[in-house]
């Protein structure tokens, strides 16, 4: 089957998608777009979490033909032409990249969770990036990401 989406403000079609075929498989594999990763293929890492419609989701959930005439934006998608996104910078001035395969999905749910809190208590922070694993860091520079992040989106750096 053809698959027509807009990803990243671009829209773009898809053939011969199987059925089963994941959105993760057609970003990564079929568009080029590896920045989601793709760790647990159950969405229990959250490392491959995107925008669908405005709202973050396990692409590895979410079934190719779900997204037909629909937006995805990916973590390659927030930065704008060149330049970062405050949160993509934040994690990199803050050293919150380690191996950088969870990396993606925390900068996606960090980027929703300040969209809707931008002065987000420690325990928002924790709470929104539950469902986002990482073996590396031990946290602690992803939260001071996040907090820096919030810093900058509301002037209080």
């Amino acid at each position: 089957m053809r698959v027509t989406f807009t990803v990243n403000g671009s829209r773009e079609s898809v053939d011969d998608v199987w059925e089963g075929e994941s959105l993760l498989y057609v970003l990564r594999e079929r568009m080029g777009l590896p920045g989601a990763k793709n760790a647990c293929e159950q969405g229990e890492c959250g490392s491959c979490t995107v925008y669908l419609d405005g709202a973050p989701v396990c692409a590895c959930l979410v079934a190719a033909g779900q997204v037909e005439g629909r937006e995805v934006r990916t973590v390659e998608g927030l930065a704008d032409g060149g330049r970062l996104d405050p949160v993509q910078e934040a994690f990199v001035e803050c050293g919150a990249v380690q191996c950088g395969f969870c990396t993606p999905g925390l900068i996606v749910q960090t980027h929703a969770l300040l969209a809707r809190r931008p002065d987000p208590s420690d325990a928002e922070i924790r709470e929104a990036l539950a469902g986002n694993l990482c073996r590396c860091t031990g946290y602690e520079k992803i939260l001071d990401a996040v907090r820096l992040a919030a810093s900058r989106k509301t002037g209080a750096e």
